[in-house]
């Protein structure tokens, strides 16, 4: 009997790690694939707010052959997040930024959970809290993030150790 239960609890645990990410169709997208223009170079513009976004998280680099994020994703303090911004050049552009909270919230997919993003527009997300630039009003130590596994946000302590994903302003 002992035997089964554990199958059976080994097997419940296999499936719980493969499910994608669940949508809701009674409720309305708020990131909708037109919205996004995905270009071969690993970014995606934006109609709705004219940014452009890296495809995938900070650390990964795109491969346009196989449409995939490749390479790992570092979590990293808000400092090093600001400086990792300010020193990358993907697709050969270097003002990409730490997005402020409203920006960052702009590409939450509130339809979503497990991820909260378009997963056809964004690749390589964790589930994890995403930095912003946003510090807190009374607590200048901490930072806003955005979790991507609900969709929701909170603060941080600067010090912690979280993903990232960069903008810049379409010109």
């Amino acid at each position: 009997m002992k035997f089964k239960l554990i199958t059976t609890f080994a097997a419940m645990s296999l499936s719980f790690n493969v499910i994608a990410g669940v949508c809701y169709d009674s409720v309305t997208q708020t990131t909708p694939t037109e919205r996004f223009t995905i270009n071969p170079d690993g970014t995606v513009s934006d109609s709705k707010t004219g940014l452009m976004w890296q495809r995938c998280s900070y650390g990964q680099v795109y491969n346009n052959a196989t449409a995939t994020c490749e390479g790992a994703t570092p979590s990293l303090t808000w400092q090093a997040a600001l400086r990792g911004a300010v020193n990358d050049t993907t697709a050969s552009y270097d003002d990409w930024q730490v997005p402020n909270i409203k920006e960052l919230a702009s590409i939450v997919e509130h339809s979503c959970t497990e991820p909260s993003i378009n997963e056809s527009v964004f690749l390589g997300t964790k589930l994890q809290n995403y930095w912003t630039n946003t510090s807190g009003v009374n607590t200048i130590n901490s930072a806003w993030v955005y979790q991507f596994d609900s969709g929701l946000n909170s603060l941080h302590a600067k010090t912690s150790s979280v993903y990232l994903r960069l903008m810049r302003y379409e010109k």
